[in-house]
């Protein structure tokens, strides 16, 4: 079974926006850990954060049980990450 965080995020998230053609997911891997850049529509910016933060809480939440686990990229690769690190750009 694949489990790629990277195309989990992708998914929710431009379900979740009014521009999902504007949604920018950057991986960055380091030795342990796997840190995301999310760049959204200005305008969809609150979609992703969510009211107090719940939405952006979610997802990390998310994306920490999938950590514990071998990963399967797209590429095909098994990767195991000790964090997954989401970080939500505001330009």
């Amino acid at each position: 079974m694949k489990s790629d965080p990277i195309g989990l995020v992708d998914y929710i998230v431009r379900s979740l926006v009014k521009h999902p053609d504007d949604v920018q997911l950057l991986p960055i891997k380091g030795p342990s850990s796997l840190v995301m850049e999310l760049r959204v529509n200005p305008e969809d910016l609150g979609s992703v954060i969510g009211k107090g933060g719940r939405i952006a809480r979610a997802l990390r939440i998310l994306l920490n049980a999938i950590s514990v686990k071998k990963i399967t990229l797209e590429d095909g690769t098994v990767e195991k990450f000790n964090k997954i690190i989401l970080e939500i750009i505001d330009d």
